[in-house]
C-alpha cells in the first residue's frame, strides 16, 4: 500500500494491537460516496476524485438532500462502512485491495482511500467527512496494514492467502443465501396457487344434482323425484314409489269422477245420500 502519511519514529501507534487484530476500531463520519479512478495510488488521483464528489454532494444538498452518516469499523482483515443504525455492511473493503489511503492537508475533514472491487476490479476512491478525526482515521488504517503486513511475515504468506479463500466463500454464501430467498419467495407464490386452483374430493359438478336459483331440485315428470342428501348427514327416506301415493295432502284418497261409485263414499255422506234419495222417492209418490 502507498500511503500519503508517514508515522513519526518517535510516535507509538494509537491502539492496542490486540484491538485491530481480535477485534475493530469503529468511527463515525459522513460518507461523500465513491467514484471510479484510473490509477490504483497518487495524491493528484484522489484530489481529484474529492473534488468530483463534493461538486455532488453540494448539488444534492441544494436539492435537499443530506450527506448520509455511516460507520467505519477497522481492523487487520479490512474497512467495513456499515448503516450506524441498523449495521447493515454497505462496503466491505479488504486490506489487502486497499492500494492507497490519505488525509487532505487542505481540508482537515476529508480522508479517502482507494480500494480494487472485487467484481469488476475497477479502482475505486472511497471519501469520507469527518470534523475530528480524518488524520486519526488515516493512522488507524495505517497501524492495520502495519499489523497485517506483520502477520503475513509470520505466516510465510499463507494467511493472506486463507483470507482470500475465506472472503471467496463468504461472497459465494452471500449470493446462496439471496438465491434462495428468491427461490422461496417463488415457491409460496406456487403454493398460494395451487390452494386457489384445487377443487376439494367429491366437490366436483359432474357428481351434483343440478339445483335451480334456490337450490332446489327441479321437478321433472319423465324421471322420478331423486331425494337429496340431509343436513345432518344422516341417510335420505326412501323415495315413494307411484303406485302407494294413493291419499292426499289431508289423508284422505283423492277423488275422481270417472271410477267414483256407490261404494266409494265415506259410511256418514252415503247415509245423506240414501235419506235425500228417499225423500225425493216419497215426493214423487205423493204428487
Amino acid at each position: 500500500m502507498n500511503r500519503a502519511f508517514n508515522r513519526k519514529k518517535d510516535k507509538s501507534w494509537m491502539h492496542t494491537p490486540e484491538a485491530l487484530a481480535k477485534h475493530f476500531i469503529a468511527y463515525n463520519t459522513k460518507f461523500l460516496g465513491n467514484t471510479e479512478v484510473d490509477q490504483p495510488k497518487g495524491t493528484e488521483v484522489v484530489r481529484d476524485a474529492v473534488r468530483k464528489l463534493k461538486f455532488q454532494r453540494h448539488i444534492k444538498k441544494s436539492e435537499g438532500q443530506k450527506i448520509p452518516k455511516v460507520e467505519l469499523q477497522i481492523s487487520i482483515y479490512g474497512v467495513k462502512i456499515l448503516d450506524p443504525k441498523s449495521k447493515e455492511v454497505q462496503y466491505n473493503c479488504q486490506l489487502h485491495r486497499i492500494s492507497f489511503c490519505a488525509d487532505d492537508k487542505t481540508d482537515k475533514r476529508i480522508f479517502t482511500f482507494i480500494c480494487k472491487d472485487s467484481e469488476s476490479n475497477k479502482h475505486l476512491c472511497y471519501v469520507f467527512d469527518s470534523d475530528k478525526c480524518a488524520e486519526e482515521i488515516t493512522l488507524t488504517i495505517g497501524q492495520a496494514f502495519d499489523l497485517a503486513y506483520k502477520k503475513f511475515l509470520e505466516s510465510g504468506g499463507k494467511d493472506v492467502e486463507t483470507r482470500k479463500q475465506i472472503a471467496g466463500l463468504q461472497k459465494r454464501i452471500q449470493d446462496l443465501e439471496v438465491e434462495n430467498s428468491e427461490l422461496k419467495k417463488q415457491l409460496h407464490v406456487l403454493e398460494e396457487q395451487m390452494m386457489i386452483a384445487q377443487v376439494p374430493p367429491g366437490d366436483s359438478m359432474s357428481s351434483k344434482t343440478p339445483t335451480d336459483i334456490f337450490d332446489m331440485v327441479p321437478f321433472s315428470p319423465m324421471t322420478p323425484l331423486i331425494p337429496l342428501p340431509a343436513s345432518n348427514g344422516s341417510a335420505p327416506p326412501p323415495p315413494v314409489r307411484p303406485t302407494e301415493m294413493r291419499k292426499d295432502l289431508f289423508g284422505a284418497e283423492p277423488f275422481d269422477p270417472f271410477t267414483c261409485g256407490a261404494a266409494d263414499f265415506p259410511p256418514d255422506i252415503q247415509s245423506k245420500l240414501d235419506e235425500m234419495q228417499r225423500q225425493r222417492w216419497r215426493g214423487s209418490k205423493w204428487d
